[in-house]
């Protein structure tokens, strides 16, 4: 089980990371495998347990594609041990930490100095094309893209949403239990109401984020989640976890 809260150095262990994941995964019943390796490092993939006929779209989260942002994958990994219900009546395909060189050395780049948020279109990225792979074939539900942000005030959200009522408002409302919310009008250059940036169709960037790729393979809703780097890193692995549980609450559909 994971031990709260973390040091700083702990925070970036990757190892220790993997461990408490296996734990979980033979506690909870779910299916954990390396897809890739980089640098000679293995990078997991967490499922829900392969069933026949199994007809449920998937729900998609990753986090630790930027390394220098460790609340995101402690906090997806607390989650994951604390849940019981959305675990079993839930199709999940959870990626714990995606970036884990640049997390171990805590760096936001990847091993070989790339952003890995903005390669998502690159052909030939190995990391990339076998995640290509393990995505190939699921209907997904709903992404969810756990980040941390140095500059921010507060927590946001952007919000990634075609055709479907907003649901950002109700999760930040949820996380401001937590730590509050960043109220500036403009972040990362974008337009910002209440820690919230929503769009109907994904911006022009020069390489393709995680969640504009979701998006485009069918995702009907992508909430890329931020929590603010400068805080305590306790209250940034509970508010992910926070954002976790609503998002699933708010952004699913009704069955």
């Amino acid at each position: 089980m994971p031990h709260h809260p973390l040091s700083s150095h702990r925070a970036h262990d990757y190892r220790a990371l993997i461990r408490e994941w296996r734990a979980v995964a033979r506690q909870k019943g779910l299916k954990m495998r390396p897809f890739a390796r980089v640098a000679g490092v293995p990078v997991y993939v967490v499922s829900s347990p392969p069933a026949r006929k199994d007809q449920r779209a998937t729900i998609y989260i990753s986090a630790g594609i930027h390394g220098d942002e460790p609340a995101a994958p402690w906090g997806l990994l607390g989650w994951a041990a604390a849940q019981t219900d959305w675990l079993e009546t839930h199709r999940f395909l959870i990626f714990p930490t995606l970036n884990p060189v640049g997390l171990a050395l805590n760096t936001r780049l990847d091993q070989d100095g790339l952003d890995l948020n903005r390669s998502f279109n690159l052909p030939d990225h190995s990391l990339i094309n076998a995640w290509q792979k393990v995505i190939a074939g699921h209907e997904l539900a709903l992404g969810l893209c756990l980040h941390e942000d140095y500059d921010g005030q507060g927590c946001y959200l952007y919000e990634l949403n075609p055709g479907r009522e907003i649901v950002g408002r109700k999760i930040l409302s949820d996380c401001e239990a937590v730590l509050p919310i960043d109220t500036r009008k403009k972040i990362d250059g974008r337009a910002a109401s209440d820690g919230l940036i929503a769009r109907r169709l994904p911006p022009e960037l020069p390489g393709h984020p995680e969640a504009i790729v979701l998006h485009l393979l069918g995702a009907p809703l992508t909430l890329t989640f931020e929590s603010p780097s400068e805080f305590s890193l306790h209250d940034r692995i509970e508010v992910q976890k926070k954002f976790i549980n609503s998002a699933l609450v708010h952004g699913l559909p009704p069955r």
